[in-house]
């Protein structure tokens, strides 16, 4: 095949320097070899790329019509190259990465496209579900890493690092009666008979218990889903702090005041993977982008006044 890898490099080399001796000084090659691969091409090819009745070489119509072609070649051959370089030191294909819902990912997306500006052929997946389900991903494979608020329950095949802290706080309709909420809620416990809205799977597997107050519950799968129906009163419910911000200014939400306590869990936000699966160089990197800076707080949510 006229232009193979070599040949597409050929031709390209001859194009940016000018001439078969440019070309060849930038090969590290002599230019009769140079001259001898160009028309070697040219004979394939059955016409001419370059001009040579001149002291440079210039390119024909047709080969300024294959230099834009050629060059998007040649770049994706080297990506290929580093790929398949990058694969051999341990860098993985793909990176998925399971988000729970309402946590807040801005970091992680920094992290995200960082690591893909170093690994151009990396493929990451991001998959955002709810808490438990985020962690049974990570546990069956489903996912390399997850980004989850930290959980009561220690598991010793989990790793961590803490990457933020995020407060929850619990939130009624501001515009609408809420279900079974009390008109003179004064106390977290004064919540009990009243619905509360939970981001969690349809069954009744919730790790974060800190967050149960009611009894009577309805499971949503996304944080949006769950600020809709608080809107609407159809319950309370316990969200970061970050995802509800823009609705309190709205005034379609509020956060409620409880004369025994302040209304707020501050809670770890933790990239978590299992020991039992080593670190690949991707991962690594992206923990590594994620974690604060040595002599900095961690990252945290502030109630804003």
């Amino acid at each position: 095949m006229a232009l193979s890898s070599d040949g597409i490099e050929l031709f390209l080399a001859v194009v940016d320097h000018g001439s078969f001796s440019g070309a060849a000084r930038a090969l590290r090659r002599v230019p009769s070899a140079v001259s001898m691969g160009i028309a070697g091409i040219e004979a394939e090819l059955g016409y001419r790329l370059f001009d040579r009745s001149r002291r440079e070489a210039v390119p024909t119509p047709r080969a300024l019509a294959l230099v834009p072609h050629a060059r998007s070649v040649a770049s994706r051959l080297q990506l290929l190259q580093v790929h398949a370089q990058e694969l051999g030191e341990d860098l993985e294909s793909a990176l998925t990465v399971a988000v729970a819902a309402g946590t807040d990912d801005r970091r992680l997306l920094d992290a995200v496209a960082e690591t893909g500006g170093r690994h151009p052929l990396l493929r990451v997946n991001l998959v955002r579900a709810p808490h438990d389900e985020v962690r049974a991903m990570l546990h069956d494979g489903r996912a390399d890493l997850a980004l989850l608020t930290c959980s009561e329950r220690l598991d010793r095949e989990e790793a961590l690092a803490t990457v933020a802290q995020e407060v929850w706080v619990a939130v009624a309709s501001a515009t609408a009666d809420t279900y079974g909420l009390p008109p003179g809620l004064r106390r977290l416990e004064d919540l009990a008979a009243s619905r509360q809205i939970v981001v969690a799977g349809p069954g009744d597997e919730i790790t974060e218990q800190r967050l149960l107050v009611s009894d009577a519950r309805w499971h949503v799968d996304t944080v949006e889903t769950a600020l809709g129906l608080v809107e609407r009163g159809a319950g309370w419910a316990n969200l970061p702090l970050g995802a509800v911000r823009t609705r309190v200014a709205a005034g379609t939400i509020r956060i409620l005041e409880f004369d025994n306590l302040d209304n707020g869990v501050p809670m770890s936000v933790q990239l978590v993977w299992l020991r039992r699966n080593p670190l690949r160089r991707a991962a690594a990197e992206l923990i590594a982008f994620m974690r604060p800076a040595p002599g900095t707080r961690t990252p945290r949510s502030v109630r804003s006044g």
